[in-house]
Protein backbone atom coordinates (compact mmCIF):
# COMPACT_ATOMS: atom_id res chain seq x y z
CA UNK A 1 0.00 0.00 0.00
CA UNK A 2 1.40 3.15 -1.08
CA UNK A 3 1.53 6.43 1.51
CA UNK A 4 3.25 9.94 1.73
CA UNK A 5 6.20 10.16 4.01
CA UNK A 6 6.23 13.51 6.40
CA UNK A 7 9.12 14.54 3.57
CA UNK A 8 6.42 14.37 0.51
CA UNK A 9 7.91 10.98 -0.62
CA UNK A 10 5.97 8.29 -1.84
CA UNK A 11 6.01 4.76 0.66
CA UNK A 12 5.41 1.36 0.71
CA UNK A 13 5.01 -0.49 3.83
CA UNK A 14 7.43 2.08 5.11
CA UNK A 15 10.27 2.18 1.86
CA UNK A 16 10.87 4.27 -0.96
CA UNK A 17 8.21 3.18 -3.56
CA UNK A 18 10.77 4.56 -6.32
CA UNK A 19 13.22 1.74 -5.52
CA UNK A 20 10.15 -0.83 -5.42
CA UNK A 21 11.26 -1.74 -9.26
CA UNK A 22 14.79 -2.04 -8.41
CA UNK A 23 13.70 -5.24 -6.07
CA UNK A 24 11.93 -6.77 -9.27
CA UNK A 25 14.50 -6.10 -11.50
CA UNK A 26 17.62 -7.73 -8.87
CA UNK A 27 15.17 -11.06 -8.72
CA UNK A 28 15.04 -11.52 -12.04
CA UNK A 29 18.45 -10.49 -13.27
CA UNK A 30 20.34 -13.12 -10.57
CA UNK A 31 17.92 -15.89 -11.56
CA UNK A 32 20.05 -15.66 -14.95
CA UNK A 33 23.30 -15.20 -13.15
CA UNK A 34 22.93 -17.41 -10.95
CA UNK A 35 20.84 -20.63 -12.61
CA UNK A 36 24.18 -22.58 -13.08
CA UNK A 37 25.81 -21.96 -9.32
CA UNK A 38 24.54 -25.15 -8.44
CA UNK A 39 25.38 -27.57 -11.22
CA UNK A 40 28.30 -26.38 -13.18
CA UNK A 41 30.87 -27.91 -11.08
CA UNK A 42 29.49 -31.07 -11.25
CA UNK A 43 29.02 -30.96 -14.75
CA UNK A 44 32.21 -29.97 -15.72
CA UNK A 45 34.09 -32.88 -13.60
CA UNK A 46 32.17 -35.06 -15.86
CA UNK A 47 33.42 -33.28 -18.72
CA UNK A 48 36.60 -33.82 -17.96
CA UNK A 49 37.86 -31.44 -15.58
CA UNK A 50 39.37 -32.06 -12.21
CA UNK A 51 38.09 -30.67 -9.03
CA UNK A 52 41.29 -28.19 -8.93
CA UNK A 53 40.47 -27.15 -12.38
CA UNK A 54 36.96 -26.49 -11.52
CA UNK A 55 37.88 -24.60 -7.89
CA UNK A 56 40.22 -22.22 -10.48
CA UNK A 57 37.67 -21.02 -12.53
CA UNK A 58 35.21 -19.96 -9.63
CA UNK A 59 38.25 -18.77 -7.81
CA UNK A 60 39.50 -16.25 -11.06
CA UNK A 61 35.66 -15.53 -11.33
CA UNK A 62 35.52 -14.52 -7.88
CA UNK A 63 38.96 -12.20 -8.26
CA UNK A 64 37.43 -10.15 -11.16
CA UNK A 65 34.28 -10.52 -9.07
CA UNK A 66 35.63 -8.89 -6.43
CA UNK A 67 37.37 -5.97 -8.68
CA UNK A 68 34.07 -5.31 -9.90
CA UNK A 69 32.18 -4.74 -6.08
CA UNK A 70 34.67 -2.91 -4.92
CA UNK A 71 34.23 -0.34 -8.06
CA UNK A 72 30.26 -0.80 -7.82
CA UNK A 73 30.56 1.33 -5.24
CA UNK A 74 32.49 3.82 -5.56
CA UNK A 75 31.39 4.51 -9.49
CA UNK A 76 27.75 4.33 -8.27
CA UNK A 77 28.88 7.87 -6.30
CA UNK A 78 30.81 9.04 -9.00
CA UNK A 79 28.73 8.20 -12.06
CA UNK A 80 24.65 7.34 -11.14
CA UNK A 81 23.68 3.71 -10.51
CA UNK A 82 21.61 3.66 -13.63
CA UNK A 83 25.22 3.90 -15.85
CA UNK A 84 26.79 1.35 -13.88
CA UNK A 85 23.83 -1.14 -14.11
CA UNK A 86 23.79 -0.55 -17.43
CA UNK A 87 27.21 -1.58 -17.99
CA UNK A 88 26.79 -4.11 -15.83
CA UNK A 89 24.27 -6.06 -18.17
CA UNK A 90 26.15 -5.53 -21.28
CA UNK A 91 29.52 -6.81 -19.45
CA UNK A 92 27.53 -9.96 -18.62
CA UNK A 93 25.85 -10.62 -21.62
CA UNK A 94 29.14 -10.47 -24.15
CA UNK A 95 30.96 -12.74 -21.08
CA UNK A 96 27.84 -14.98 -21.08
CA UNK A 97 27.58 -15.33 -24.99
CA UNK A 98 31.53 -15.63 -25.36
CA UNK A 99 31.63 -18.41 -22.33
CA UNK A 100 28.68 -20.64 -24.03
CA UNK A 101 30.06 -20.43 -27.98
CA UNK A 102 34.13 -20.80 -27.29
CA UNK A 103 34.07 -22.08 -23.61
CA UNK A 104 31.17 -24.76 -22.69
CA UNK A 105 30.26 -25.75 -26.65
CA UNK A 106 33.81 -26.71 -27.09
CA UNK A 107 34.99 -28.07 -23.94
CA UNK A 108 38.38 -25.61 -24.00
CA UNK A 109 38.69 -24.80 -20.24
CA UNK A 110 41.39 -22.22 -21.63
CA UNK A 111 38.43 -20.17 -23.01
CA UNK A 112 36.36 -20.90 -19.92
CA UNK A 113 38.52 -19.09 -17.53
CA UNK A 114 38.72 -15.17 -19.20
CA UNK A 115 35.32 -15.47 -20.71
CA UNK A 116 33.84 -16.03 -17.53
CA UNK A 117 36.17 -13.63 -15.44
CA UNK A 118 34.67 -11.08 -17.95
CA UNK A 119 30.71 -12.09 -16.43
CA UNK A 120 32.00 -11.69 -13.24
CA UNK A 121 32.28 -8.24 -14.01
CA UNK A 122 28.63 -7.85 -14.70
CA UNK A 123 26.47 -9.14 -11.75
CA UNK A 124 27.93 -6.84 -9.28
CA UNK A 125 27.73 -3.38 -11.10
CA UNK A 126 23.87 -4.33 -11.66
CA UNK A 127 22.94 -5.19 -8.28
CA UNK A 128 25.48 -3.87 -5.72
CA UNK A 129 24.79 -0.06 -7.85
CA UNK A 130 20.83 -0.63 -6.62
CA UNK A 131 22.04 -1.47 -3.12
CA UNK A 132 24.01 1.81 -3.27
CA UNK A 133 20.86 3.83 -3.95
CA UNK A 134 19.27 1.93 -1.41
CA UNK A 135 21.44 2.25 0.86
CA UNK A 136 21.03 6.20 0.35
CA UNK A 137 17.29 6.05 -0.06
CA UNK A 138 15.73 4.58 2.73
CA UNK A 139 15.16 6.34 5.75
CA UNK A 140 17.56 5.08 8.62
CA UNK A 141 14.95 3.63 10.90
CA UNK A 142 13.90 1.43 7.80
CA UNK A 143 17.77 0.87 6.52
CA UNK A 144 18.35 -2.66 7.68
CA UNK A 145 14.99 -3.86 6.79
CA UNK A 146 15.32 -1.91 3.18
CA UNK A 147 18.62 -4.16 2.70
CA UNK A 148 17.41 -7.54 4.13
CA UNK A 149 14.68 -7.01 1.32
CA UNK A 150 17.89 -6.16 -1.08
CA UNK A 151 19.00 -9.96 -0.08
CA UNK A 152 16.01 -11.54 0.03
CA UNK A 153 15.18 -10.34 -3.81
CA UNK A 154 18.77 -11.10 -5.05
CA UNK A 155 18.88 -14.80 -3.39
CA UNK A 156 15.27 -15.14 -4.56
CA UNK A 157 17.04 -14.73 -8.03
CA UNK A 158 20.25 -16.49 -7.51
CA UNK A 159 19.97 -19.24 -5.32
CA UNK A 160 16.21 -19.98 -4.98
CA UNK A 161 14.40 -19.74 -8.69
CA UNK A 162 18.01 -19.94 -9.94
CA UNK A 163 18.51 -23.68 -8.42
CA UNK A 164 14.73 -24.62 -8.62
CA UNK A 165 14.86 -23.63 -12.23
CA UNK A 166 17.53 -26.13 -13.84
CA UNK A 167 16.70 -28.63 -11.75
CA UNK A 168 13.84 -28.64 -14.23
CA UNK A 169 15.08 -27.36 -17.52
CA UNK A 170 18.22 -29.13 -17.89
CA UNK A 171 16.43 -32.83 -18.17
CA UNK A 172 14.62 -30.79 -20.77
CA UNK A 173 16.24 -28.51 -22.91
CA UNK A 174 19.85 -29.81 -21.62
CA UNK A 175 22.87 -27.86 -19.35
CA UNK A 176 23.77 -25.79 -22.68
CA UNK A 177 19.79 -24.74 -23.47
CA UNK A 178 19.70 -23.78 -19.68
CA UNK A 179 22.99 -21.21 -20.28
CA UNK A 180 21.70 -20.13 -23.39
CA UNK A 181 18.19 -19.03 -21.28
CA UNK A 182 20.14 -16.87 -18.88
CA UNK A 183 20.71 -14.46 -21.37
CA UNK A 184 16.63 -13.60 -21.42
CA UNK A 185 16.59 -13.53 -18.09
CA UNK A 186 19.21 -10.67 -17.54
CA UNK A 187 18.01 -8.77 -20.56
CA UNK A 188 14.55 -8.52 -19.31
CA UNK A 189 15.75 -7.84 -15.53
CA UNK A 190 18.49 -5.46 -16.34
CA UNK A 191 16.43 -3.51 -19.13
CA UNK A 192 13.96 -3.36 -15.99
CA UNK A 193 16.34 -1.70 -13.66
CA UNK A 194 17.88 0.56 -16.04
CA UNK A 195 14.49 2.18 -17.05
CA UNK A 196 11.94 1.70 -14.24
CA UNK A 197 13.71 2.59 -10.79
CA UNK A 198 13.76 6.53 -10.36
CA UNK A 199 14.89 8.75 -7.89
CA UNK A 200 18.57 9.89 -7.62
CA UNK A 201 21.78 9.03 -5.45
CA UNK A 202 22.17 11.99 -3.89
CA UNK A 203 20.01 15.41 -4.03
CA UNK A 204 23.59 16.93 -5.23
CA UNK A 205 24.61 16.32 -8.83
CA UNK A 206 27.83 14.53 -8.93
CA UNK A 207 31.31 16.40 -9.45
CA UNK A 208 33.17 14.54 -12.42
CA UNK A 209 36.47 16.21 -11.02
CA UNK A 210 35.63 13.92 -7.54
CA UNK A 211 35.37 10.83 -9.55
CA UNK A 212 39.11 9.85 -8.96
CA UNK A 213 38.90 10.91 -5.54
CA UNK A 214 35.71 8.86 -5.11
CA UNK A 215 37.51 5.91 -6.32
CA UNK A 216 40.86 6.53 -4.29
CA UNK A 217 38.25 7.11 -0.91
CA UNK A 218 37.43 3.59 -1.13
CA UNK A 219 40.60 2.10 -0.10
CA UNK A 220 41.25 5.49 2.75
CA UNK A 221 38.52 4.69 4.36
CA UNK A 222 39.58 1.75 5.82
CA UNK A 223 43.12 3.83 7.08
CA UNK A 224 40.71 6.43 8.14
CA UNK A 225 38.15 4.08 10.11
CA UNK A 226 39.82 0.48 10.96
CA UNK A 227 35.77 -0.93 11.85
CA UNK A 228 34.77 -0.43 8.27
CA UNK A 229 37.94 -2.44 6.81
CA UNK A 230 36.48 -5.49 10.02
CA UNK A 231 33.07 -4.94 8.24
CA UNK A 232 34.83 -5.51 4.97
CA UNK A 233 36.64 -9.07 6.34
CA UNK A 234 33.36 -10.09 8.24
CA UNK A 235 31.45 -10.06 5.06
CA UNK A 236 34.16 -11.72 2.81
CA UNK A 237 33.90 -14.86 5.72
CA UNK A 238 30.08 -14.27 5.33
CA UNK A 239 29.67 -16.11 1.71
CA UNK A 240 33.05 -17.67 2.11
CA UNK A 241 31.68 -21.05 3.29
CA UNK A 242 28.54 -21.24 1.32
CA UNK A 243 29.57 -19.81 -1.54
CA UNK A 244 32.41 -22.70 -1.80
CA UNK A 245 29.77 -25.58 -1.29
CA UNK A 246 28.65 -26.00 -4.67
CA UNK A 247 31.94 -26.69 -5.74
CA UNK A 248 32.56 -29.92 -3.89
CA UNK A 249 29.20 -30.72 -1.78
CA UNK A 250 27.18 -32.43 -4.10
CA UNK A 251 29.94 -34.38 -5.68
CA UNK A 252 30.57 -35.38 -2.14
CA UNK A 253 27.00 -36.25 -1.61
CA UNK A 254 26.45 -38.13 -4.73
CA UNK A 255 29.91 -40.16 -4.10
CA UNK A 256 29.00 -41.16 -0.88
CA UNK A 257 25.23 -41.06 -0.97
CA UNK A 258 23.89 -41.26 -4.28
CA UNK A 259 22.67 -37.72 -4.23
CA UNK A 260 21.48 -36.53 -7.61
CA UNK A 261 22.38 -33.35 -8.77
CA UNK A 262 18.53 -32.64 -9.46
CA UNK A 263 18.27 -33.38 -5.90
CA UNK A 264 20.95 -31.51 -4.32
CA UNK A 265 19.24 -28.46 -6.43
CA UNK A 266 16.25 -28.90 -4.40
CA UNK A 267 18.20 -28.78 -1.40
CA UNK A 268 20.18 -25.82 -2.47
CA UNK A 269 16.90 -24.11 -3.81
CA UNK A 270 14.99 -25.18 0.02
CA UNK A 271 17.73 -23.70 1.28
CA UNK A 272 17.65 -20.08 0.16
CA UNK A 273 14.21 -20.17 0.40
CA UNK A 274 14.17 -20.20 4.30
CA UNK A 275 17.29 -17.62 3.52
CA UNK A 276 14.10 -15.19 1.85
CA UNK A 277 11.94 -15.69 4.40
CA UNK A 278 14.59 -14.76 7.44
CA UNK A 279 15.91 -11.89 5.55
CA UNK A 280 12.98 -10.22 5.81
CA UNK A 281 12.28 -11.19 9.64
CA UNK A 282 15.75 -11.05 11.25
CA UNK A 283 16.25 -7.95 9.90
CA UNK A 284 13.20 -6.43 11.01
CA UNK A 285 13.69 -7.76 14.03
CA UNK A 286 17.85 -6.74 14.16
CA UNK A 287 15.91 -2.80 13.86
CA UNK A 288 13.43 -2.98 16.34
CA UNK A 289 14.86 -5.05 19.04
CA UNK A 290 18.03 -6.89 18.81
CA UNK A 291 20.17 -4.37 16.97
CA UNK A 292 22.61 -4.70 14.52
CA UNK A 293 25.96 -5.61 15.84
CA UNK A 294 24.05 -8.52 18.16
CA UNK A 295 22.64 -10.25 15.40
CA UNK A 296 25.49 -10.42 12.84
CA UNK A 297 27.31 -11.52 16.28
CA UNK A 298 25.43 -14.24 17.03
CA UNK A 299 22.72 -15.22 14.25
CA UNK A 300 24.93 -15.01 11.67
CA UNK A 301 28.28 -15.61 12.50
CA UNK A 302 27.77 -18.21 15.29
CA UNK A 303 24.84 -19.58 13.84
CA UNK A 304 26.16 -20.04 10.57
CA UNK A 305 29.07 -22.14 11.78
CA UNK A 306 27.36 -23.89 13.71
CA UNK A 307 25.09 -24.96 10.48
CA UNK A 308 28.05 -25.94 8.23
CA UNK A 309 28.86 -28.75 11.19
CA UNK A 310 25.22 -29.60 11.23
CA UNK A 311 25.69 -30.01 7.23
CA UNK A 312 28.58 -31.80 7.04
CA UNK A 313 27.34 -34.76 9.96
CA UNK A 314 23.82 -34.34 9.05
CA UNK A 315 24.65 -37.66 6.46
CA UNK A 316 26.98 -39.36 8.28
CA UNK A 317 24.94 -40.10 11.28
CA UNK A 318 21.32 -40.52 9.54
CA UNK A 319 22.53 -41.36 5.90
CA UNK A 320 20.63 -40.64 2.95
CA UNK A 321 17.83 -38.79 4.39
CA UNK A 322 17.05 -36.12 2.50
CA UNK A 323 14.38 -34.82 4.33
CA UNK A 324 17.03 -34.15 7.50
CA UNK A 325 20.02 -33.09 4.69
CA UNK A 326 17.13 -30.19 3.40
CA UNK A 327 16.39 -29.81 7.12
CA UNK A 328 20.07 -28.61 7.73
CA UNK A 329 20.38 -26.89 4.98
CA UNK A 330 16.90 -24.47 5.66
CA UNK A 331 19.20 -23.91 9.36
CA UNK A 332 22.28 -22.99 7.51
CA UNK A 333 20.13 -20.42 5.40
CA UNK A 334 18.47 -19.12 8.38
CA UNK A 335 21.64 -18.43 10.08
CA UNK A 336 22.75 -16.59 7.16
CA UNK A 337 20.05 -13.90 7.07
CA UNK A 338 21.84 -12.85 10.63
CA UNK A 339 24.41 -11.19 8.21
CA UNK A 340 21.87 -8.63 6.96
CA UNK A 341 22.81 -5.78 9.08
CA UNK A 342 26.43 -5.54 7.94
CA UNK A 343 25.80 -3.51 5.21
CA UNK A 344 23.10 -0.88 7.59
CA UNK A 345 26.23 -0.79 10.02
CA UNK A 346 29.46 -0.16 7.95
CA UNK A 347 27.10 3.22 6.03
CA UNK A 348 26.41 4.06 9.65
CA UNK A 349 30.12 4.38 10.36
CA UNK A 350 30.73 6.36 7.56
CA UNK A 351 27.36 8.42 7.20
CA UNK A 352 29.10 11.05 5.34
CA UNK A 353 31.02 8.38 2.58
CA UNK A 354 27.93 5.28 2.26
CA UNK A 355 29.16 4.65 -1.26
CA UNK A 356 33.12 4.34 -0.38
CA UNK A 357 31.84 2.18 2.50
CA UNK A 358 29.48 0.07 0.85
CA UNK A 359 32.24 -0.82 -1.59
CA UNK A 360 34.25 -2.04 0.96
CA UNK A 361 31.97 -4.18 1.97
CA UNK A 362 30.91 -5.12 -1.75
CA UNK A 363 34.64 -5.68 -2.46
CA UNK A 364 34.41 -8.25 0.66
CA UNK A 365 30.99 -10.01 -0.55
CA UNK A 366 33.30 -10.57 -4.02
CA UNK A 367 36.09 -11.88 -2.56
CA UNK A 368 34.12 -14.52 -0.79
CA UNK A 369 33.94 -16.00 -4.33
CA UNK A 370 37.65 -16.04 -5.04
CA UNK A 371 38.39 -17.27 -1.38
CA UNK A 372 35.69 -19.99 -0.95
CA UNK A 373 37.11 -22.49 -4.56
CA UNK A 374 40.64 -21.19 -3.80
CA UNK A 375 40.41 -22.71 -0.31
CA UNK A 376 38.73 -25.81 -1.82
CA UNK A 377 41.20 -26.27 -4.28
CA UNK A 378 44.19 -26.27 -1.60
CA UNK A 379 42.58 -28.23 1.01
CA UNK A 380 40.51 -30.80 -0.53
CA UNK A 381 43.29 -33.32 -1.37
CA UNK A 382 45.13 -33.29 1.78
CA UNK A 383 42.24 -32.76 4.43
CA UNK A 384 39.22 -34.22 2.08
CA UNK A 385 35.88 -32.57 2.70
CA UNK A 386 35.45 -32.93 6.38
CA UNK A 387 38.50 -30.96 7.08
CA UNK A 388 37.64 -28.26 4.64
CA UNK A 389 34.19 -28.25 5.74
CA UNK A 390 36.07 -26.82 9.11
CA UNK A 391 37.92 -24.42 7.87
CA UNK A 392 34.90 -22.76 6.79
CA UNK A 393 33.20 -23.38 10.26
CA UNK A 394 36.13 -21.81 12.36
CA UNK A 395 35.68 -18.83 9.73
CA UNK A 396 32.56 -18.17 10.80
CA UNK A 397 33.47 -18.33 14.61
CA UNK A 398 36.14 -15.78 13.79
CA UNK A 399 33.80 -13.56 12.43
CA UNK A 400 32.05 -13.59 15.97
CA UNK A 401 34.87 -12.46 17.57
CA UNK A 402 35.60 -9.39 15.32
CA UNK A 403 32.01 -8.36 15.85
CA UNK A 404 33.36 -7.69 19.21
CA UNK A 405 35.78 -4.82 18.23
CA UNK A 406 33.09 -3.21 16.26
CA UNK A 407 30.84 -0.95 17.82
CA UNK A 408 28.13 2.27 16.48
CA UNK A 409 28.14 5.33 16.95
CA UNK A 410 26.01 6.38 19.99
CA UNK A 411 24.14 8.60 17.61
CA UNK A 412 22.86 5.98 15.19
CA UNK A 413 19.54 5.14 15.52
CA UNK A 414 19.25 1.33 16.74
CA UNK A 415 18.40 -0.57 19.74
CA UNK A 416 19.95 0.40 22.87
CA UNK A 417 21.50 -3.04 23.00
CA UNK A 418 23.99 -1.79 20.52
CA UNK A 419 25.14 0.69 22.94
Amino acid sequence: MNEVSGGGRKTVMGLPAELIWGYVATVIFMVGDGLEQGWLSPYLIERGLTVQQSATLFAVYGAVLAVASYFSGVLTEAWGPRRVMAAGMVIWLVGEVLFIIYGIQRNNYAVMLPTYAIRGFGYPLFCYSFLVWVTYRSPQHVLATAIGIFWAAWIAGVNVIGSYYPAYTIPWIGPIGTLWSAVIWVLVGGLLGIFLVKGKVSDEPANPKEKLSSLISGLTICIEKPKVALCGIVRTINTTGIGALPVFFPLYLSSQYGISTEQWLKIWGTMWLANIAGDVVIAYISDKWLGWRNTVMWIGSVGCGLASLILLYMPEFFGRNLWLITLAGIFYGAALTGYVPISAIVTSLAPDKKGSAMAVVSFGAGLSYFISPAIVGSFIGSIGVHGVMWIFAILYFISAILMIFIRLPESTEVPATEN
